[in-house]
């Protein structure tokens, strides 16, 4: 019988080696991880906080999930090696769920991308979800509630019929601390995130 590989055994050792501050650990900055805080003060950009739960079929909380984000800065530009160019922002952030399956996640608003065929594509975060009782990993996106125009002509979202294209959109609120945006994760159910093939 061949051994499990990591990829089958998602959970819950990622969440505690890769997010320990739920855990009562300080965690150790490479240089680019900085947990669930992506946006320094010299940063430009608009800052936001994106917030929500990660919510199993039985709309339980999923208390030890991980979540990675990848996204572009403000002005719809990736850091990658084949851009070229010293970036301050590297775009990625890690952060682990709460005893209510919470999560908070620090960054700047990003601009709109250009895709692969130059159309732009509305500006989004890339999501990646862990959490145990997954085999894999999965892969969604969070787009913005007040970005009416460019979500109804990005080209992913189009692929998503319209009745489920809510569950890709977070929701503003407005707050004396900034705007928050709203994002539940929900991994299974008639009200489940779309989730797309890596």
């Amino acid at each position: 019988m061949p051994k499990q590989t990591p990829s089958q055994t998602v959970g819950p050792y990622f969440a505690y080696g890769l997010t320990p501050q739920p855990y009562g650990r300080e965690g150790i900055a490479d240089g680019r991880v900085v947990d669930r805080t992506l946006s320094g003060a010299a940063l430009a950009g608009h800052r936001i906080t994106v917030t929500g739960r990660v919510l199993d079929g039985a709309k339980a909380p999923v208390i030890d999930a991980m979540i990675e984000i990848w996204q572009a800065d403000a002005q719809g530009r990736y850091a990658h090696p084949a851009d070229g160019r010293e970036a301050s922002f590297h775009g990625f952030g890690r952060t682990g769920t709460d005893g209510e399956g919470a999560f908070r996640i620090e960054t700047i608003k990003p601009g709109p991308v250009a895709g692969a065929d130059a159309r732009p594509q509305a500006p989004h975060l890339n999501v990646a979800v862990f959490a145990r009782g997954m085999p894999n990993h999965a892969y969604t996106r969070v787009y913005f509630s007040d970005e009416t125009a460019a979500n109804e002509a990005d080209m992913v979202l189009n692929l998503v019929g319209p009745d489920r294209r809510n569950t890709l959109v977070a929701m503003l609120e407005k707050t004396a601390g900034g705007p928050v945006y709203r994002f539940d994760i929900r991994l299974q159910g008639e009200d489940e995130t779309v989730f797309f093939d890596a």
